[in-house]
């Protein structure tokens, strides 16, 4: 069986359900119960949906991706570029005081110093004031335009809250310690900022999450005990192929996602100390042929950090190595790491894989493509130092400057190239788009001549949903907020 993402996979399980759109939207998304309640800056997936459920920031992400006002109900953008002015919405707390433009200023600077040291507190690095016009104006200013500044505010972390509690869209209540699941339930319209409705409490559904682990979830799913299953990614994308039998009831969709999903270099020794010979690993591997394994048409490859659709002008094309064949490429590569082999250097690999069969099938697929140009490759146990360490992650905003972000030297990551992290800190400085993307483009190259990261392609992040469950859509960055789901379909 092969699924197929173009823009986005649909399977059709079965047009039997448990939900007959009334009563609670069962969701279980794939991670533990502790990531799910986490209050840190350094959000799982997860802990993403359950916030930005209960803790809007400014502006929020609908259920395609785009923003949307949440406590701002509008606001301007000046023709530079640097200044973005917000309204806020008449609304209160959950304790009934008004939400107030300095209360606003005051936890949004909280939170971004709390940001530091994180990709995201990178990507905030243009804000230069936050400041309380009136009691319901707020005002941002950047040293340097920000095109995707808006969606930057609608990430989860940037939610508001005050003494524990956010001003929704949504209320949530805890189970005890032995049942960790949170209930959800939307706030009264007027409470938001809304006008009221009569009729709200009978048209909004309740939403019970729980997080499970993949193959429990899958599980529930085919059992008719939860609605939507959300947070899949390769490394369990067969547990939701598996479960694609006639018992199984729902769809798996696909998301047509944007981001990293390859391999960072954790250490510079032995075969790896080279970047020429870290550029032989990533040379042998045949992308195209790798996804076959896993059944997934559609998926979009990539042998760059930054993949060349995110520059307006791009400066390279789509293959790294265009015009070479993958045996030529392999050949290249074999001659690189026979002339490293000597006594006492072994060319061995260890990889670092989160559990999953997915991950299973992924180091397979490696270890062929490795072992054709003389390599071995092991799979690293729980606490041995890895050579190489998958990364898995969505894209925020499409930009050069997130994907050259997540390599920064600060974050500690993997190998860095001190000399690309300058360059993009010059580049967000700039004012002058062309000069903006001349930098971007030099940092990228500094940063790809490093071999700091073995690119694969884009992530892959799956989702079961019950064919009754309106408001769900797929979007590029694979975000899935809970509130839409509880409203009636638009």
């Amino acid at each position: 069986m092969r699924i197929w993402l173009l823009p986005l996979a649909v399977l059709a399980l079965s047009s039997c359900g448990s939900s007959a759109g009334d009563g609670a939207v069962e969701v279980a998304i794939i991670g533990t119960p502790d990531a799910m309640f986490d209050d840190g800056v350094r959000l799982a997936p997860a802990a993403q949906l359950v916030r930005a459920a209960t803790n809007e920031g400014l502006v929020a992400l609908d259920a395609s991706g785009q923003v949307v006002p949440a406590i701002a109900e509008r606001w301007i953008v000046t023709d530079d570029g640097l200044s973005y002015i917000f309204r806020l919405r008449d609304s209160s707390w959950p304790g009934g005081e008004e939400i107030e433009a300095g209360e606003v200023r005051d936890q949004l600077r909280r939170t971004i110093a709390r940001l530091e040291g994180t990709s995201l507190g990178l990507d905030l690095a243009n804000i230069r004031e936050i400041r309380a016009m009136t009691g319901r104006v707020i005002e941002v200013r950047l040293n340097a335009p920000v095109p995707d500044f808006l969606r930057l505010l609608g990430q989860s972390e940037l939610g508001l809250v005050r003494g524990g509690s956010g001003a929704g869209p949504m209320a949530m209540s805890r189970g005890e310690d032995s049942d960790p699941l949170a209930r959800l339930s939307a706030l009264p319209p007027e409470s938001r900022g809304l006008p009221a409705r009569e009729d709200w409490e009978d048209a909004a559904r309740p939403i019970a999450v729980r997080a499970l682990a993949a193959d429990k979830a899958v599980a529930a799913f085919a059992a008719g005990d939860v609605d939507l299953v959300l947070g899949g990614s390769i490394v369990d994308f067969p547990e939701a192929t598996a479960a694609a039998g006639p018992l199984s009831r729902g769809t798996i969709q696909v998301d047509p996602a944007v981001g990293l999903l390859g391999l960072t270099v954790r250490r510079e020794s032995g075969l790896l100390a080279d970047p020429s010979r870290r550029e032989a690993l990533s040379m042998a591997i045949d992308r195209p042929g790798l996804i076959q394994a896993f059944g997934l048409g559609g998926w979009r490859e990539n042998s760059w950090i930054v993949p060349p659709e995110a520059f307006t002008a791009p400066a390279y094309g789509r293959d790294r190595w265009a015009g070479m064949s993958i045996a030529e490429r392999r050949q290249i590569a074999a001659g690189r790491v026979a002339a490293w082999v000597g006594p006492g250097r072994e060319p061995v690999v260890r990889v670092a894989l989160p559990r999953g069969k997915g991950s299973d099938l992924l180091l397979r697929q490696l270890a062929e493509a490795w072992a054709s140009i003389g390599v071995t490759t092991r799979r690293a146990a729980p606490g041995e130092a890895a050579d190489l360490e998958l990364r898995d992650v969505l894209a925020r905003y499409v930009s050069p400057v997130w994907y050259l972000n997540q390599f920064n030297c600060r974050l500690g990551a993997g190998l860095c190239a001190p000399a690309a992290d300058a360059l993009v800190k010059q580049a967000q400085a700039a004012r002058d788009p062309a000069q903006r993307e001349v930098l971007l483009a030099e940092a990228h190259r500094a940063l790809v001549d490093s071999e700091v990261y073995i690119p694969l392609g884009v992530p892959v992040r799956w989702s079961m949903v019950r064919g009754t469950l309106g408001n769900f859509l797929p979007n590029a960055f694979a975000f899935h907020p809970l509130f839409p789901l509880s409203q009636p379909t638009t």
